[in-house]
């Protein structure tokens, strides 16, 4: 996985599996013997995204496969043009790709290459307000285990907003 910004302000990420066999190795499709070492999968996922998450482009490549097919199952992930990057990514990424729709590994890639694109704008997002929740409360709190509301973070970088975990009473303790 890479991310990086585009000359034209727009953002790109990537990702790509390659699967390898330690072993000679006949594909279930009747395919030409692969030996030790070559690909049975080499493929993977661009995404072209603005500032504001919004997928622009799609782009899939698939220079190994074991089935002939393999490479048209990128063409569903077209549907994510105009999806944004946020909460709720891997879900419709789920609900729009899985089964037989797209391939399975191209579509695997796009719950991580996410996290890519977040990453990637972390200059760009740490120069901006943070956004915050009708409370006046960082949405970030309780969106991960780092950003846990009885956390270290929270404690650190939000006080005003820690909320220590109840001590465990020692009858329970005892059990």
């Amino acid at each position: 996985m890479r991310g990086f910004r585009r000359s034209d302000g727009l953002f790109e990420v990537e990702g790509r599996v390659t699967d390898r066999k330690a072993h000679d190795f006949t594909p279930a499709s009747g395919g030409p013997l692969l030996r030790a070492g070559d690909p049975l999968h080499d493929m993977g996922v661009c995404i072209v995204f603005d500032d504001s998450m919004v997928v622009h482009e799609v782009h899939t490549f698939s220079k190994a496969a074991p089935y002939h097919a393999c490479p048209e199952g990128g063409r569903a992930l077209q549907s994510l043009k105009g999806l944004r990057i946020a909460a709720g990514w891997s879900g419709e990424v789920r609900r729009r790709l899985s089964g037989a729709r797209s391939c399975t590994h191209l579509m695997e890639l796009l719950i991580p290459l996410a996290t890519t694109a977040i990453q990637t704008m972390i200059q760009l997002r740490m120069s901006r307000p943070e956004p915050l929740d009708e409370d006046g409360r960082p949405k970030k709190i309780d969106s991960c285990y780092a950003y846990a509301a009885d956390g270290e973070v929270v404690a650190r970088r939000w006080p005003q907003f820690y909320r220590p975990s109840p001590p465990i009473s020692e009858e329970r303790d005892n059990r």
